[in-house]
């Protein structure tokens, strides 16, 4: 496994021009668009990147063409064009209004290659993200926003934000794929379904499964400076790496088929216990996004547009998960996501409504499952992208993505304080690199 541990251009200048909104090129419903309780749960932005070659499509009408598209794609996807308002039954609506998508054109003085590997966060890469900081609510938060930088090289890095309230990583995968699709000339053969009432609560609510995941916990752990600049690291888990971790996990017969998912998620959780300190009588959890898609029955409509996802939830105390052999670790994280089923699916919608809960992050580690979602398949006529990462992270989150088609590496990045960090990248390093 190796570190990233800085490979961008030092003094990477991006120049942008004014955002510009691109309106559906129809017109749309206007109105209240509902939203279903999945979507309330975890409301925060997503912001990632795509570099291109961009080869193909002339680079001087690219940005045309891609609000051309844009404006087309918009008519399926109308609630991105609206705006996030809070409705009388306290809970979060889209208001259609149709009034667009900002779009900004930018350029930048360096090339691609300067630009390096995008694989772990590095702060300038929000350069190339059009980005709302100091809002005093998700509210203010535009549901999509779109920014178009040209390299020097001719090369293309498209930078995309997200509200996570309107879409989880299938939802915007789906319309990414729409929109380059619209980009090449090819016709949508489906549309999206855009319908959440698919995922109400059942009348009457029934709460006949336990959801620790919403449950605050009483116990405290030492807790970091959290005065320290935050600092986020990217790790690379090669096949070879992640072979050796299967075979740890199955020792003693306690664990079956473990995926690369489950061992990464089991060692950062170990990791992140120790290098935060934690004393071994608290309580902490791990939780993890699941994709419900086929799990729910019946299974959700193909091209179904929203979040549809449960969230996991490991539970055991510290000193348990540090002093126990790997394959504890790994067992628990594996229960944790197959007891996400239909009835616990239904179960977390009819949660949210009873209770109006939200996940608790004390003592707790967020991970999620990019590595599943192929990004690097988005082509918007500069063929597949070279590279494809966050641009940012949530706080006291964690994703897996994979590095490059090709290789078959997957990138592990999380953040902490940076007295933390250190901590934590020592114990990764010397733990993986064990033979």
């Amino acid at each position: 496994m190796e570190a990233f541990n800085g490979t961008a251009v030092v003094n990477m200048t991006v120049k942008k021009l004014e955002p510009v909104l691109v309106n559906p090129a129809a017109e749309t419903f206007k109105g209240l668009y509902f939203l279903s309780n999945i979507d309330q749960t975890f409301p925060f932005p997503i912001e990632i990147i795509f570099s291109y070659e961009g080869n193909g499509m002339g680079n001087e009408n690219a940005a045309d063409a891609m609000k051309e598209s844009l404006a087309k794609n918009l008519v399926q996807f109308y609630p991105l064009a609206g705006s996030l308002t809070l409705g009388l039954d306290g809970k979060m609506h889209v208001q259609c209004t149709g009034e667009g998508v900002p779009f900004v054109e930018a350029t930048s003085d360096c090339t691609l290659e300067e630009l390096g590997d995008i694989s772990y966060i590095d702060s300038k890469f929000r350069q190339l993200i059009h980005y709302v900081d100091g809002v005093d609510s998700i509210l203010n938060v535009p549901l999509l926003t779109v920014q178009m930088t040209r390299f020097r090289c001719g090369g293309i890095v498209l930078g995309i934000a997200m509200n996570h309230i309107l879409m989880d990583g299938e939802a915007s995968l789906y319309f990414l794929k729409s929109w380059g699709k619209i980009t090449r000339g090819i016709h949508l053969s489906v549309e999206p379904y855009l319908d959440r009432s698919i995922l109400s609560p059942r009348q009457p609510p029934i709460l006949d499964i336990p959801h620790p995941e919403f449950v605050k916990l009483e116990t405290k752990t030492s807790t970091p400076s959290y005065q320290e600049s935050r600092v986020y690291q990217s790790f690379c888990f090669k096949p070879q790496k992640l072979q050796q971790l299967k075979q740890l996990a199955k020792e003693k017969g306690s664990v079956t088929n473990p995926t690369s998912f489950e061992v990464i998620s089991a060692l950062m959780w170990i990791m992140r216990t120790k290098a935060l300190k934690t004393e071994p009588h608290v309580t902490i959890k791990l939780l993890t996004a699941v994709d419900v898609r086929t799990k729910i029955k019946p299974p959700m409509p193909e091209c179904y547009f929203g979040n549809c996802y449960a969230v996991s939830c490991a539970v055991c105390k510290a000193g348990d998960l540090i002093e126990k052999p790997f394959s504890f670790a790994v067992k628990i994280v594996q229960e944790a996501l197959r007891k996400v089923t239909d009835d616990y699916i239904k179960s977390t919608i009819d949660y949210y409504e009873v209770t109006r809960d939200v996940l608790q992050a004390e003592n707790t580690a967020w991970i999620s499952k990019w590595s599943r979602l192929p990004f690097n398949e988005i082509d918007f006529g500069w063929g597949e992208p070279m590279q494809v990462a966050p641009a940012s992270m949530v706080w006291n989150f964690a994703v897996t993505i994979s590095q490059r088609r090709e290789s078959g590496n997957i990138i592990l990045t999380l953040g902490f304080p940076e007295s933390v960090m250190e901590r934590f990248r020592k114990m990764m390093l010397l733990e993986l690199e064990q033979k």
